[in-house]
């Protein structure tokens, strides 16, 4: 006995552009949410590690600042070598690039380890950033020269020349790093991320809706 007319318009035919569990093309979407949540708190993390090795690297590369202390009256006073010297202004300045530079290198490593990630690893991405510019700072403050300057002048002697504590004047570089991740993933993602299939304008014979052959016909 014939199948009656139309019998194809519910299933898909074997073939078609829609599988038995009626998936365009056959193909699965991304990972489930759960999978997504976890693979971001792991991105978190490991992004805002590698604040330590900036901070490392901001502390060496970062100008010295020149001090000086002498005592006046009886107390003593603490001033900078060079008061028209841009070395506080380096300081920032060698954060932000270091910070841009690591911004743009775990945008490259993200998306190259998922390229189909979603909202989660996106967010996890400029959040590890900003956590990992935090730890950079603080660790770099601690790495560096004493933040007690007038115990440090006392220590170096009246009219010795000695470096000043590592900061950050400008509080605001503290976004370079999430800045430039977001930017060059956002990026990236739109030159070389995955697109979805197109539909199929001429659809395959037998599969019509209106029938079982390509014109709706028995």
């Amino acid at each position: 006995m014939p199948p009656p007319v139309g019998a194809h318009a519910v299933g898909a035919a074997p073939g078609g552009p829609y599988d038995v569990h009626g998936d365009p093309l056959g193909e699965q979407d991304g990972p489930g949410m759960l999978k997504e949540v976890w693979q971001a708190a792991v991105t978190v993390v490991v992004v805002a590690l590698f604040g330590a090795l900036l901070g490392v690297l901001w502390w060496q590369l970062a100008p010295s600042v020149p001090l000086v202390g002498d005592v006046v009256d009886g107390s003593w006073i603490v001033y900078l070598k060079d008061s028209e010297g841009e070395q506080a202004i380096g300081v920032d300045g060698t954060f932000t690039l270091l910070a841009l530079a690591f911004g743009a290198l775990s945008a490259v490593v993200v998306f190259l380890l998922r390229r189909r990630g979603g909202v989660p690893l996106v967010v996890a991405l400029g959040v590890g950033g900003l956590l990992g510019s935090l730890l950079a700072w603080w660790l770099g403050v601690q790495l560096g020269p004493a933040r007690d300057v007038i115990a440090h002048a006392k220590e170096v002697g009246e009219g010795v020349t000695f470096s000043a504590p590592l900061k950050l004047g400008a509080k605001g570089v503290l976004l370079a790093w999430p800045f430039a991740a977001l930017v060059v993933h956002l990026g990236l993602t739109g030159l070389f991320g995955p697109r979805d299939p197109e539909p199929d304008p001429w659809p395959a014979p037998g599969v019509h809706p209106a029938g079982p052959g390509p014109y709706g016909g028995k």
